[in-house]
């Protein structure tokens, strides 16, 4: 008896409440629309996917809102995607932004690398640094999360001479000379330690 247990392969579960997967589409929606009647946010979240796969953006829509109002940082970045396609809602690039910003809190890479092109393609057009090192600032927290893009994006931004901080004196628009800034920078670092 023991051998015919072991040659049968051992039926998948799910790691929070044991019960069997679903094994077909079917299954699975049910399963998915118990756990949506208990305000579960990830499936609130994957009923969105689903919808939004299947092409219902309307629906979709509706799911991920829900899914974000509970917490969930996926929903916040997909409601940034259909803000920004347009998918089921207007364009509205303000929306957009809010719904990245509060995915890139939460910790989602692709958000946060987002919000840096987002800075970035503000901070050329206005020529203005503290839009780009806001832009380098996101890129680093999204490469510290594990995106890849990121750190490519970043590489072009140091070649460029746009990461650079002025505390340090690197930009040639500094009129103090370097020592006199370096001296500033440990300073306001020890007596930073020191409080």
């Amino acid at each position: 008896m023991s051998l015919e247990r072991e040659r049968r392969e051992p039926v998948p579960t799910c790691p929070f409440c044991r019960h069997p997967v679903p094994a077909n589409g079917e299954e699975s929606k049910m399963f998915l629309t118990k756990r949506v009647a208990v305000n579960d946010p990830l499936a609130f979240q994957q009923m969105g996917v689903r919808y939004y796969e299947e092409g219902d953006y309307d629906t979709a829509f509706g799911y991920f809102t829900k899914a974000a109002e509970l917490g969930d940082a996926d929903a916040h970045y997909f409601l940034s995607v259909l803000y920004q396609e347009g998918r089921g809602v207007e364009k509205n690039e303000e929306k957009e932004k809010i719904h990245s910003e509060e995915a890139a809190i939460a910790g989602h890479p692709i958000a946060r690398y987002n919000l840096a092109i987002i800075e970035g393609c503000i901070g050329r057009g206005k020529r203005e640094m503290s839009y780009l090192n806001r832009s380098v600032k996101h890129f680093i927290i999204a490469a510290n999360l594990g995106c890849n893009d990121s750190i490519q994006q970043l590489k072009h931004y140091y070649s460029a001479g746009w990461g650079q901080h002025r505390r340090l004196c690197r930009s040639p628009s500094c009129k103090s000379g370097r020592r006199r800034c370096y001296k500033k920078s440990t300073e306001r670092s020890r007596t930073e330690r020191s409080s």
